[in-house]
């Protein structure tokens, strides 16, 4: 038996396997790759939530309509259209924020449920995130 030919036929083997094999990972990597970059594309299709600090600055619960108001103390400029206020979980068509809503500037909401232990949430309605949350408290 001559071992060295057995030694060398078994190192000839050996290359042409590991190349299917590195084959193999590089199309599974670039699978992988592809297919998130396709699906992450997918995520970004919708309207992207806006940032925005808010805040409650000052409220009057003796006044007629009771009145709290919003300052926006930093984020991007926010559209009054595409926001909606809810009072205890009820959308407040009448305490709505109009124009635009820029660093520095404050609104007032007014609506007669405003009260001590209100929860008032304003909403970006085209991604559905809340930007604003507070219990009124006096």
């Amino acid at each position: 038996m001559n071992i060295k030919k057995t030694f060398q036929d078994s190192e000839r083997a050996v290359s042409p396997v590991i190349g299917v094999i590195l084959m193999v990972a590089i199309t599974v990597i670039l699978a992988a790759v592809i297919g998130t970059f396709v699906l992450g594309l997918g995520d970004q299709i919708g309207e992207a939530q806006p940032t925005a600090q808010l805040s409650l600055e000052s409220q009057d619960l003796d006044a007629s309509p009771p009145e709290v108001t919003i300052v926006h103390n930093g984020g991007d400029e926010l559209n009054g259209d595409d926001l909606s206020v809810t009072i205890n979980g009820s959308v407040a068509s009448d305490a709505g924020i109009d124009g635009t809503f820029s660093v520095g500037e404050e609104k007032t909401l007014s609506n007669s449920t405003i009260s001590d232990g209100t929860t008032i949430r304003i909403i970006h309605d085209p991604s559905g995130s809340t930007l604003f949350d507070q219990t009124v408290e006096s």
